[in-house]
């Protein structure tokens, strides 16, 4: 079976958990402090606080700045659930905004249309991107419309870990940005998630927020405010610090499996049977996904696929379809970008794992089994 996600989780890093096991230091510790200072000069950030989950270091960067109650913070239609739900969990309100049909990211022109009518009850705090499978299009707009309209900026950067453009990484760009360590992405620590920033003052909140609000004095532990526990572990840190150390050489295998894709799929490109992302320099390519085109089933495709020995899946919700975010912003928009590709993506295998022959059956199989349709 061709897996659609498999992490290269190394011996050595094995090795190192097995040590940290034994040891009995478990909980946050020098093992996090190591891998928070390597994130933090990888990325080009003053701060980088290691947490739980990508939805815990989401939850952490709108708690700490402000977001609650009476306020509005816009997303993406196209993106994983957690986007939306932790808007929500803070007590203020998800607005949506579709998405551009070949980057997969929010739609900047849709965006700016919606701030600059904003005419709603609730106070428009921020807006809260998703660089869709590590696609970096459309950072820099985001920013500009953020600071034109006081508006914060969070990135949700879950799928970006190592994506850039030419002028930084992405995470760099908002006054946080939001990753998530989940198996499926291109750093893993199991379960884990990261909050950056350059900002002392949210970075000191953000820490706090982690924490149960403590934070260490001569006199022992002081409690400074209210807070949540979303550490790391150091057993989960060792893993990521390996993978940090591999992940330059992953991220250009990646880009080449990407590119090979587009290779091998340009016959049914050409045939109209289905529509390729547009993968640029500097996207991370956490996951392929392609647009079914006509009325083909994407479920029979799915398990015929699943047959041929190939994994294949959808590659992320609709917001708009889900139903659970009925703000009267959301009514009066129509989400046919998102929505389509939530009906009709297919997420293909994408590792650093796979070689080009890889692709290469993956791409015939496909077309074995669109052909049959």
């Amino acid at each position: 079976m061709i897996k659609l996600s498999q992490p290269s989780i190394s011996e050595e890093a094995i090795s190192r958990v097995a040590d940290i096991l034994r040891s009995g230091q478990l909980v946050y510790g020098k093992e996090c402090l190591d891998f928070e200072r390597e994130l933090a000069e990888f990325l080009g950030v003053r701060h980088a606080l290691v947490v739980s989950s990508g939805t815990a270091a989401l939850h952490v960067a709108l708690l700490a700045l402000g977001v609650g109650a009476g306020d509005a913070v816009i997303v993406p239609d196209f993106t994983f659930a957690a986007t939306a739900n932790i808007v929500e969990m803070t007590g203020a309100r998800t607005v949506i905004v579709d998405v551009d049909p070949v980057t997969y990211n929010m739609d900047p022109t849709k965006l700016e249309t919606l701030v600059e009518s904003w005419d709603y009850p609730e106070h428009l705090k921020a807006i809260m991107p998703v660089l869709e499978f590590g696609n970096p299009s459309g950072i820099e707009k985001y920013r500009e419309i953020a600071d034109r309209h006081g508006l914060f900026l969070v990135e949700d950067a879950a799928c970006a870990m190592g994506a850039h453009n030419s002028a930084g990484k992405i995470g760099t760009f908002g006054d946080f940005g939001c990753f998530s360590f989940h198996p499926r992405k291109t750093l893993t620590t199991g379960e884990g998630g990261l909050i950056v920033t350059s900002s002392d003052k949210y970075a000191e909140k953000a820490d706090l927020l982690r924490n149960h609000g403590m934070k260490r004095t001569d006199q022992g532990m002081s409690f400074k405010m209210p807070g949540l526990n979303y550490r790391l572990t150091n057993f989960q840190a060792a893993i990521g610090r390996d993978f940090l150390s591999r992940l330059p050489s992953y991220l250009k295998k990646r880009f080449t499996l990407a590119k090979s894709y587009e290779i091998e799929l340009g016959g049914l490109l050409e045939a109209g049977m289905i529509l390729l992302p547009r993968i640029q320099e500097g996207h991370s390519c956490q996951t392929y996904m392609i647009k079914l085109q006509g009325n083909l089933c994407r479920n029979q495709l799915i398990d015929d696929m699943r047959a041929k020995g190939v994994e294949t899946n959808l590659g992320a919700q609709s917001m708009s379809r889900l139903g659970l975010f009925t703000h009267v912003a959301n009514s009066k928009q129509i989400f046919t970008v998102g929505a389509d590709l939530f009906e009709n993506g297919l997420a293909l295998p994408l590792h650093e794992a796979m070689s080009i022959d890889d692709v290469r059956l993956v791409c015939s199989s496909l077309s074995e089994a669109l052909m049959r349709r």
